[in-house]
C-alpha cells in the first residue's frame, strides 16, 4: 500500500476515477462558464448498469435482525419512516438479502421493504423508481439454477413487487462447493433471462472470482452490474484496493458495505464505552488503536462542520463507490443524508488515508470473501 508515500494529488486520482466534479458556485454560474456535473447532491444519480441509482444507498441488515441489532416489531413504525425520509430526499437504492431476518423472522427484511414501498404516502412515479437489490444466500441446499430461481421468486412474493432491481449472489462457494459455484451463476443468468431482474450482481466477490465471474457472463450476454464488498477506512487493504480497480475497469459499479466498520467509525464508542451484543469483542480489540484515524475524522467534521459519520461515508463517494450505511431510527437517516452534497479535498483524503494506516489493527474482513 502507498497510501502514505504518494502525494495528496495522487490520492485524490484514485477517488475522482469517476467523472463527477463540484458544482460551480453561483458566482461562476453568473459568468456563464458552462456547467459541470454537480457532486452527487441528494437528487442526482449515478448510472448502475442499465439504472440510475442514488450515489449512496441505505442498507436494511438490521430490519429483522434480533440477535446484532435488536429488532423489535415495534420498531417497524419508525422504519416506515426512515425509509419515507430517504425517498423523499432522493435515495432510492435499498439492499437488503433473503437471508436478512433471524430466526422465524427469516426475510423479515425484504417483507418491510415491500411493505414501506407499498405505504409510501408520496407520488407514485417517486415510489415506482424505489431499486431494491437483494442478495440470495448459497445455501448448500441450493444447487441448481432453477433453485436459484425459486429463491427470486420467494423474494418477489415477498416484496411483492414484479420485478427486483439487482439479484445479487451473496458469496461464492469457489472455495468449497465449485460445482455449486456454477450453478448459481447460471442461476442468475436465469433470472436477468426470464425477466425477473433489471441487473445482476455479486457480493464477497475477491479479484479473482470477480474477473472470472465477469467472464463468464459475457458470454452468456448478461452484464455484471456491481461488485458488493466490505470498503471503508477500516477496510481499504490491498485486496480491496484491486477489487476497486478491477470494477472500475471493467465497468462494475462497486457498492460499499459497512461504511461506517459496523459503527467503529462513528465516534459514538471507546473502549470503555462499547456497543451491546457481539460487537463488544471485535469493538474491544480495534478501538484502542483506532485514535489517529477517530481524531483525523473528528478534526475535518469539526472543520466541515459535518459529523464524523459524515466525513467516513463521504470518503468512499469519493472513491467511486456507493456506500449502503446501514439505518434503523429517523436521526441516523439524517446524518447519513448529511453525506451528500459535499466532497473532502484532496489533503483531507490523503489525511485520513494515512491516519488509517498508522492504525495498528484493520476491520476483520468478511470470512466469505473469496480470492
Amino acid at each position: 500500500m502507498a497510501f502514505c508515500t504518494t502525494t495528496a494529488t495522487a490520492c485524490l486520482s484514485r477517488c475522482s476515477a469517476s467523472e463527477e466534479t463540484l458544482l460551480p458556485s453561483p458566482a461562476f454560474r453568473a459568468l456563464k462558464i458552462p456547467r459541470v456535473r454537480p457532486l452527487f447532491w441528494p437528487w442526482e444519480k449515478v448510472k448502475m448498469g442499465s439504472m440510475v441509482v442514488s450515489p449512496m444507498g441505505f442498507g436494511t441488515w438490521a430490519w429483522g435482525n434480533q440477535l446484532l441489532w435488536g429488532y423489535q416489531k415495534s420498531m417497524d413504525g419508525d422504519l416506515q419512516a426512515v425509509f419515507n425520509l430517504a425517498v423523499e430526499n432522493g435515495i432510492n437504492l435499498f439492499d437488503t438479502a433473503d437471508s436478512y431476518g433471524t430466526g422465524r423472522l427469516n426475510g423479515q427484511s425484504e417483507k418491510l421493504l415491500g411493505k414501506f414501498i407499498r405505504d409510501f404516502p408520496g407520488r407514485e412515479g417517486v415510489r415506482d423508481g424505489v431499486v431494491i437489490a437483494t442478495k440470495f444466500a448459497a445455501y448448500p441446499w441450493r444447487l441448481t439454477p432453477g433453485q436459484f430461481v425459486k429463491a427470486c421468486e420467494s423474494s418477489l412474493e415477498r416484496l411483492q413487487i414484479e420485478k427486483l432491481g439487482i439479484a445479487q449472489l451473496h458469496w461464492s462457494t469457489a472455495n468449497y462447493a465449485p460445482l455449486q459455484e456454477l450453478a448459481l451463476w447460471d442461476g442468475l443468468v436465469a433470472m436477468y433471462e426470464k425477466g425477473l431482474v433489471r441487473a445482476v450482481g455479486v457480493s464477497n466477490y475477491g479479484p479473482k472470482q470477480l474477473v472470472k465471474i465477469h467472464n463468464y457472463l459475457k458470454t452468456r450476454g448478461v452484464p455484471l452490474c456491481s461488485a458488493q464488498v466490505q470498503f471503508s477506512l477500516l477496510s481499504m487493504g490491498e485486496k480491496q484496493m484491486q477489487i476497486k480497480d478491477i470494477c472500475d475497469s471493467l465497468g462494475i459499479r462497486l457498492i460499499s458495505y459497512s461504511p461506517l466498520g459496523l459503527g467503529l467509525l462513528t465516534g459514538k464508542y471507546t473502549a470503555s464505552n462499547l456497543p451491546r451484543g457481539p460487537r463488544a469483542l471485535l469493538f474491544g480489540q480495534i478501538l484502542p488503536g483506532l485514535e489517529p484515524l477517530l481524531s483525523s475524522l473528528r478534526e475535518i467534521a469539526e472543520r466541515r462542520g459535518k459529523s464524523i459519520p459524515q466525513v467516513a461515508i463521504n470518503w468512499c463517494i469519493c472513491k467511486g463507490t456507493i456506500p449502503i450505511p446501514g439505518v434503523k431510527t429517523v436521526k441516523q437517516a439524517e446524518e447519513n443524508l448529511g453525506a451528500l452534497g459535499w466532497r473532502l479535498s484532496s489533503d483531507e483524503i490523503f489525511q485520513l488515508e494515512c491516519a488509517a494506516q498508522e492504525s495498528p489493527k484493520k476491520m476483520v474482513q468478511n470470512i466469505f470473501q473469496t480470492n
